[in-house]
């Protein structure tokens, strides 16, 4: 079985899993969820589903598609075996916008009609309607005609021709009515209809995309769903168990591992699947789709990096977004690169989501494609990144601090006279903390103690190390370590047992660099 969607067709193993398959003499790892997609068929008949990318939705789909079709066979000795009734079949209308190459409406309602065009020839119906709405409502009617029985609507990557323009948002919005021609026509068609399920990486709001369709239930933070996609730890120490040997299970978890939609964690598949492949810890899923346009607009909104490590928003911000006003938050969490840490619920009933990173890979990965944002080019980056690993090693402070101005003094003069960020407060403090976070260390942002928050936190190799910065030109120089040492931010670490690192690290805009560096060690 499919490890990304539950009731995957045993023809069809997903590019990744047919090499990994050969690793043991099997035919595939089955991770059985085709239960939970039956509890979600019999809980309603609408519903929407947002997951990042290569979360195995389309697989999802195709498990329903498998089941309203009937084929019993793909499921011998899985849930649904037993639990779906095999005498129904109800036939269904696949839509998928997976692919790209939608340059313009026109290219868009093309390949709108050839997909209806597929739809009607593996449905043997014929229809007439030349616009996109008539068509598809008529291809559902039809179908229902044809084949006695109500129909099933799946749509996958529903979003991906809005989201592959959102760098051009007149564009954008083009693309975005093309689509919801097509949805709206669902509302017309009900009574046709036996179960609609679409999903993909973001949520636009109903009225700019679902127009009508008040029935679609979003079950993207429902905790019973949470699993629906993606792998558990039982999953991983189950069905996996045979990869497992020769890997750190506790680096498995912390790599990959930290998704959560209110419910049960989750793993992302993609990862896991080609480490288990290629017996390497790296950033398989980012290094395929880096978010250029997130990074800039992350950039533009002169966003304070530290802050994307725990920030707060409520449900709306987080679950929809307009193309002519983009919510950064929105797409974070919604494309995967921030994930569910906490739920709290006010006094008024309105719950209050927590955010952080979900892993090592994403916080590590996403900060170092930021830094070019700030001004920090690639080159200069991965230059300084082994220096600085070797001076916190031995604990070289002025290999630190010089390694750390070079950093700052890479970013060219032209960038600060051109870029809004120059003046921005928190500019320095981003570089300095997205350039450690890129490092993939244990860093802990605004880490609360009983006298106040330490900025940063870093925990390496059994030693700690505590930063507090400064800008010289807001508070007098020599005040960050002061600060530290004042408020006894390192009582909180010293039953540890650990060397402590008091680091106070101070900024000047005139300078555009630093300008204060001072250590203090203490035994933990």
């Amino acid at each position: 079985m499919s490890p990304a969607a539950p009731a995957l067709p045993r023809k069809k193993l997903p590019v990744g899993i047919q090499t990994l398959a050969k690793l043991r003499d099997q035919d595939c790892y089955y991770v059985d969820k085709s239960g939970m997609a039956i509890d979600l068929i019999e809980s309603g008949s609408y519903f929407f589903l947002s997951r990042p990318r290569r979360f195995g939705k389309s697989l999802l789909v195709d498990t329903f598609k498998e089941l309203f079709e009937g084929h019993r066979a793909l499921f011998e000795g899985l849930a649904a075996e037993t639990r779906w009734d095999w005498s129904q079949r109800h036939p269904v209308v696949r839509i998928s916008f997976a692919g790209g190459g939608l340059g313009s409406p026109e290219r868009l309602e093309q390949r709108i009609f050839e997909i209806l065009d597929e739809n009607e020839k593996r449905l043997g119906v014929q229809c007439q309607h030349q616009s996109v709405s008539g068509r598809f409502s008529e291809l559902i009617q039809r179908t229902r005609e044809r084949h006695g029985a109500t129909v099933v609507v799946l749509v996958d990557e529903h979003d991906k021709p809005v989201l592959d323009h959102l760098h051009d948002r007149t564009l954008a919005a083009q693309m975005r009515e093309g689509v919801k021609a097509l949805y709206e026509s669902l509302k017309y068609v009900d009574e046709h209809l036996k179960f609609v399920f679409l999903t993909g990486v973001s949520k636009f709001s109903k009225v700019s995309l679902f127009s009508g369709l008040n029935q679609l239930v979003d079950i993207t933070l429902d905790p019973r769903w949470s699993a629906l996609c993606g792998y558990t730890d039982e999953d991983i120490d189950t069905v996996f168990a045979p990869e497992l040997p020769g890997l750190d299970r506790e680096e498995i978890r912390r790599w990959y591992n930290g998704y959560n939609w209110r419910g049960v964690g989750i793993y992302n598949p993609f990862d896991v699947l080609l480490l288990f492949d290629s017996r390497q810890f790296k950033a398989h899923w980012f290094d395929t789709g880096t978010p250029t346009f997130l990074v800039k607009l992350l950039a533009e909104q002169s966003w304070f990096t530290p802050d994307l490590a725990q920030l707060k928003a409520d449900e709306m911000e987080l679950l929809s977004f307009e193309v002519e006003q983009i919510g950064a938050v929105a797409l974070l969490f919604q494309a995967g690169y921030l994930s569910v840490h906490a739920v709290e619920e006010t006094e008024t009933r309105e719950l209050i989501y927590t955010l952080g990173y979900p892993n090592r890979e994403v916080e590590m990965s996403l900060n170092r494609v930021l830094l070019p944002g700030y001004g920090v080019q690639g080159r200069a980056a991965s230059l300084s990144r082994q220096s600085l690993l070797k001076a916190l090693r031995e604990r070289d402070w002025i290999a630190m601090e010089t390694t750390l101005r070079a950093l700052f003094a890479s970013i060219p003069s032209d960038w600060y006279r051109k870029n809004p960020l120059a003046g921005f407060e928190g500019h320095y403090a981003s570089v300095f903390y997205s350039h450690l976070a890129g490092l993939g260390l244990d860093l802990r942002v605004e880490d609360a103690t009983n006298q106040g928050r330490i900025d940063l936190t870093l925990v390496q190799q059994e030693q700690v190390f505590l930063f507090e910065f400064k800008v010289v030109e807001l508070v007098p120089q020599g005040k960050a370590l002061a600060q530290i040492r004042d408020r006894g931010y390192a009582d909180k670490y010293r039953g540890r047992g650990e060397p402590i690192h008091l680091i106070g690290v101070e900024f000047s805009r005139v300078d555009r660099n630093i300008v204060g560096f001072e250590v203090e060690s203490l035994a933990g």
